[in-house]
């Protein structure tokens, strides 16, 4: 009854103000307009059947949708604390922010982290620190099989495509790789000229959709892929079997996102919907992955090749293990994403609930390797929410050669975690084809703070492994990093995880190891 009792007194107030501004004066409409749609809305809401509550609280409930939008501005601005906010916190991200541009990223008064909470991690500083070395070192990416070898920095740009990114977010990750004498990786939307035109160093990657060597009907084309593997500035590429925020499942980039520039370099048709595929039609079994792998690399010219996955199935990397055995071929790195990573895109369900973090995803692949006696000539990349330079040495401890960081390199030009990633409505022009939002990121400025970011970073860590008393991350073990288990007790990494030895997994597998080891099938991928 109420609900009716204000549409007719809107009503009446709507007819009473025009009635007033035809006889007395035209400004009266001023205020009748709006009562009047006012009382249009209360209407609509009353006869619409779509949202119970506009039917129940017509004009009262459009509030609470406003406020529901406004919802993650208001967490994020005004009650999230320093530390607890999701994905990357506040400290975090000003962390990044700060050293982009060049200002000190140091906090006074001490930490705000409960250090007693169960699950926190430590690094254990030394009583007889080392000096900082004056030059970050570099990792030698490539096999026996490899004539091409690279030299990767401690941290790189992870895989972010163009299509989800703006051309001038590229251009400025890419210009600030290339300043700062590190890779970028080229995510798996193909190799567009805005990764090509600064001369950073690029990991070109190679998805289910194989975007950019693909034949009309989506299988891979080995001519294409020649062609443009042997670009200069193509140091490295690498197959993605899967992502971390949405590990087994395609990607699918909207017809109205694939203008004439986009669909180019995909290879696909312009204006329609792209689908990814959750699979690869190159293999179906560890050794055709294994096979394919090398083949990659002989059309690359001897360049280094590897692959990327986030972790599932231990069982299953133990048979891609068996495969490079029998074969006598495996790849000159591996990239392990974590389910924390990030992306445009991803239901929430795999988000939260797929694939391991990248922790325990890391120290399977390194046991793994170190089992099997392959650990010196595959080194072990790291992506997945990577943004300090703590992040870095823990990546390293836990067995990782190098680190990769994609949301942490998107802060750096300007990204303001506002998770409209998917929307083509990013307020700062990084992940969008807009091009007047697009505008917004100035490619010299952004690419300086991609290079300060990257460079204040890698200080970070060899500051803190100096403080470890470790001047190389060759010198890292498990027992230099902690973890609370409980209230009361503490116990290194050393203590809590397997730590295999060189070749132990072919001589006597342990017990924690042993049946995953025995049902590992080189011919077959099974769980």
């Amino acid at each position: 009854m109420l609900k009716i009792l204000l549409v007719v007194l809107l009503g009446s107030l709507a007819v009473a103000g025009s009635v007033t501004a035809v006889l007395v004066s035209p400004w009266w409409w001023a205020a009748a307009c709006p009562v009047l749609v006012l009382a249009l809305v209360a209407v609509h809401d009353l006869v619409q059947r779509r949202h119970s509550v506009l039917r129940n609280y017509p004009l009262l409930g459009h509030l609470r949708f406003a406020l529901e939008a406004l919802r993650p501005e208001l967490q994020q601005y005004f009650i999230e604390r320093n530390f607890d906010g999701r994905p990357f916190d506040r400290d975090t991200r000003s962390i990044v922010y700060e050293r982009a541009k060049g200002t000190d990223a140091e906090e006074p008064f001490g930490t705000e982290l409960d250090l007693y909470r169960t699950g926190s991690e430590f690094l254990t500083p030394s009583m007889a620190p080392r000096s900082v070395r004056a030059e970050a070192p570099r990792v030698r990416i490539g096999g026996p099989e490899c004539t091409r070898p690279y030299d990767m920095a401690l941290l790189n740009v992870s895989a972010m495509s163009f299509g989800s990114l703006s051309a001038n977010a590229v251009l400025a990750l890419n210009t600030g790789a290339q300043l700062g004498g590190f890779a970028h990786d080229t995510g798996e939307g193909g190799l567009s000229e805005y990764h090509l035109r600064p001369g950073g160093d690029l990991v070109w990657e190679i998805g289910t959709g194989y975007f950019g060597c693909r034949t009309d009907d989506g299988d891979f084309d080995e001519r294409q892929f020649a062609e443009k593997a042997a670009h200069q500035q193509v140091k490295c590429v690498s197959l993605k079997i899967s992502q971390g925020a949405k590990p087994g499942i395609g990607g699918v980039l909207p017809g109205a996102k694939v203008n004439a520039e986009i669909a180019a370099v995909r290879g696909v048709p312009q204006g329609e919907t792209v689908i990814s595929p959750p699979f690869h039609r190159v293999y179906s079994t560890p050794r055709e992955l294994v096979r394919f792998l090398a083949r990659m690399r002989e059309l690359a010219g001897g360049k280094p090749v590897g692959f990327k996955l986030c972790v599932g199935s231990r069982r299953e990397f133990l048979a891609v293990c068996k495969a490079m055995l029998e074969e006598g071929s495996a790849p000159d790195f591996i990239i392990v994403d974590g389910a924390e990573g990030g992306t445009g895109a991803a239901p929430l369900e795999f988000a939260d609930n797929v694939g391991l973090p990248l922790g325990e995803g890391l120290m399977a692949v390194h046991n793994a390797l170190v089992g099997v006696g392959l650990r010196d000539r595959i080194r072990i990349g790291a992506s997945g929410k990577v943004a300090t330079g703590g992040d870095l040495v823990k990546r390293l401890l836990q067995g990782a050669d190098y680190t990769n960081s994609a949301r942490a390199m998107m802060f750096a030009i300007g990204c303001i975690q506002a998770q409209r990633c998917h929307t083509n409505a990013c307020p700062v022009g990084v992940a969008t084809q807009d091009e007047r939002r697009a505008r917004a990121v100035d490619v010299p400025d952004k690419s300086q703070r991609v290079r300060r970011y990257q460079q204040a970073t890698v200080k970070s860590a060899l500051q803190i492994m100096a403080s470890m008393g470790v001047d190389d991350p060759g010198g890292l073990r498990p027992h230099m990093l902690l973890q609370r288990v409980n209230p009361h007790t503490v116990r290194s990494y050393a203590e809590l995880h397997d730590w295999l030895t060189p070749g132990q997994l072919l001589a006597s597998a342990p017990s924690s190891w042993a049946a995953d080891w025995k049902a590992a099938d080189p011919d077959r991928f099974t769980h």
